[in-house]
């Protein structure tokens, strides 16, 4: 009954979720709980979970910057998947028909800690390809990809999420750059 409490506390602080909707899963978990019904609590939490994953990742959205130089989003692409207590993945892209950026966060995701641990790790991070880099004080990996000259991935972990920026017809100075201007500790503060 304490972590339904809990868990009605933190959605109900988060006034940009549809508070309808959250409400009634909230009575259904609290109304099956006081039942005995099990089964349906977990249910009713689990489309909860959902719901506020999906808001998250519609906030995220939000923050992410109009343009990255030239580039600009390609609205149509933008999408968020919830997975269930999995967490969720927000992505959108920026370019045109010659360039691509791809941002995409994942919540919950398996590859942060891995990640984590790499970071921390100097001698792992020198292949030639791969270095560690600080970006607005957060530890980042920059790798360029396979044989292109002008392709790379940013990746920061954030706890157990994850940040991945993708460019291609880029260099470090310019992936870097645009990571710059993403408000990393606000989208940190919503995935963790």
């Amino acid at each position: 009954m304490n972590k339904i409490f809990i868990l009605s506390l933190i959605v109900l602080s988060m006034t940009t979720i549809k508070a309808q909707d959250l409400k009634k899963q909230i009575t259904t978990a609290q109304t099956s709980y006081a039942a005995g019904n099990l089964q349906e609590t977990h249910f009713a939490l689990q489309q909860m979970m959902q719901e506020m994953d999906m808001t998250i990742g519609k906030e995220i959205l939000k923050l992410l910057p109009a343009k990255l130089d030239t580039l600009k989003p390609m609205a149509k692409e933008d999408n968020v998947l919830a997975n269930g207590m999995l967490g969720a993945t927000t992505q959108r892209v920026y370019g045109n028909e010659n360039r691509r950026a791809e941002v995409q966060v994942i919540s919950n995701s398996p590859i942060a800690a891995s990640l984590n641990s790499l970071l921390t790790l100097p001698y792992m991070n020198n292949d030639g390809k791969t270095k560690t880099i600080k970006v607005q004080g957060y530890k980042a990996r920059l790798t360029k990809e396979g044989d292109s000259k002008d392709a790379y991935t940013l990746e920061i972990p954030f706890s157990n999420s994850l940040l991945t920026l993708k460019v291609s017809g880029s260099n470090e100075t310019e992936i870097t750059a645009f990571m710059n201007s993403f408000p990393l500790s606000k989208i940190a503060a919503l995935v963790q």
